[in-house]
């Protein structure tokens, strides 16, 4: 038997927290519980929370974006598609998605059920990420750099991914080198089944930037602690 449905769960966005009350559904989108944009790119009913089974589910009622679900710890991420649902059984989950040029991050905190009393198909859709692959350290500048302004924001909240135009100028490189370094990256997680690094027949995803961020993010690959080497970077590529 799982216990009850904790009262104490509310979502955290751009600093403000929104409580989540069983029994009453909690929507995310444009037109929603929480209204976290207007953006058009956005679902007006993108995610939604509600009481079941004694747990909390996450479903994505979107029919063309998804979500990067990740612990808090960064041990368990799952890729939520369209029309997927999964439980949220730990204290705290991370929440990412991109819709057009922008990134939205918010947290879901809730109490903890015992996972091990779900019934294994309740899990519904959803992609689990593979591994995290190792990278060159030019290769996490690439990273590090795309995520900046999310990284740099105090809080959740939504941000804007640079262009590679404007990734390149951060660090003071060529704008073939960027690309070229992006590539590898995005090769590297092709390889590993990360979705979105490719559109299909070997073409590159146009928006392969977003996902990166929402990979990176959610994965821990970078963090804030590594944005000086940012501006060493820059430094030592525009003096020499």
């Amino acid at each position: 038997m799982t216990g009850p449905v904790p009262h104490s769960t509310f979502v955290e966005f751009c600093g403000e927290r929104f409580a989540v009350v069983p029994g009453r559904p909690f929507v995310i989108g444009r037109e929603a519980t929480l209204v976290v944009d207007d953006n058009p790119y956005l679902h007006r009913r993108f995610l939604g929370l509600h009481d079941e089974s004694g747990l909390w589910w996450l479903t994505n009622l979107g029919t063309r974006l998804s979500a990067t679900v990740t612990s808090a710890d960064g041990g368990v991420t799952a890729t939520l598609g369209p029309g997927a649902r999964l439980p949220l059984v730990f204290g705290h989950t991370t929440i990412v998605f991109s819709a057009g040029q922008t990134t939205y991050e918010l947290h879901v905190h809730a109490g903890a059920p015992t996972p091990s009393a779900l019934p294994e198909q309740e899990f519904v859709g959803g992609d689990t990420t593979r591994g995290v692959p190792t990278f060159t350290d030019s290769q996490r500048l690439a990273i590090l750099v795309l995520a900046e302004p999310i990284l740099r924001r105090d809080g959740t909240g939504a941000s804007a991914i640079p262009s590679s135009a404007q990734a390149a100028a951060r660090l003071g490189w060529s704008l073939t080198k960027f690309n070229r370094k992006l590539d590898n990256v995005c090769d590297k997680l092709d390889l590993i089944g990360v979705a979105g690094m490719r559109a299909g027949g070997g073409r590159l995803a146009t928006n392969r930037r977003l996902r990166l961020v929402e990979y990176a993010l959610s994965t821990q690959v970078i963090s804030r602690a590594d944005l000086p080497l940012l501006d060493a970077e820059h430094e030592r590529n525009v003096s020499s």
